[in-house]
């Protein structure tokens, strides 16, 4: 059995904490599993990762910030999350499209319709069976995390609220796919409380033999 888990917020929420998290649990309960983040993994996600991150003077615009966040998710999807599904895998994804609806969207103010053109026809039309959105006050959610040379997390607190006013929007517009829990609770508790959700969702079908993490 397939399925592809995303797991979306705003920075110093603790996605990539969970995701890996979730990830390892899958694994240890013997299903085939592919962790994948954004931007990332593929070498192309990589290099492009190191553009889009680095605080930088003069920043990068938002139109160019759309189209490299869509170069390496199309990369991403072609080369390993879509042969991951199809060969039976859970994905567990530490963001994906809804990040650039939240980011570039709200945050940045480009045209709904453009997005959704982009994201279409980077991900082939595939979306997450279930997202995850870690939701927390942008202000705790960076001191959390702490200094950094993220060029998002120099953002004003303003954009950080935008994103954050998007992701719950996406939320309340689509519950039967979106989970949303309290970023603020002790990490363990959001771990059992998320393995409770997918662990119902795999709960009629059997691990299969092989895995990977």
């Amino acid at each position: 059995m397939s399925l592809f888990i995303t797991l979306e917020g705003g920075e110093g929420c603790g996605k990539s904490t969970q995701a890996k998290l979730l990830s390892a649990r899958l694994s240890r309960s013997g299903y085939d599993t592919a962790l994948l983040y954004e931007p990332g993994v593929t070498p192309l996600g990589l290099e492009l990762r190191r553009c889009l991150k680095r605080a930088r003077h003069g920043g990068i615009t938002a139109e160019a910030e759309l189209m490299l966040f869509a170069a390496a998710r199309s990369e991403l999807t072609a080369t390993m999350l879509l042969p991951a599904l199809q060969r039976g895998a859970v994905v567990v994804c530490d963001r994906y499209a809804d990040s650039t609806i939240a980011y570039q969207g709200y945050g940045r103010g480009l045209p709904p319709t453009i997005i959704t053109t982009v994201n279409q026809l980077v991900t082939r039309g595939l979306r997450p069976d279930v997202t995850v959105l870690l939701d927390m006050e942008p202000i705790a959610a960076l001191q959390r995390k702490g200094p950094s040379r993220d060029r998002f997390e120099h953002e004003s607190i303003d954009f950080h609220q935008r994103v954050r006013d998007g992701y719950l929007e996406m939320a309340r517009s689509d519950p039967e796919r979106w989970l949303v829990f309290d970023a603020t609770r002790p990490a363990s508790i959001i771990a059992t409380a998320i393995w409770s959700h997918i662990s119902s969702l795999l709960g009629r079908a059997s691990p299969t033999a092989s895995h990977s993490a």
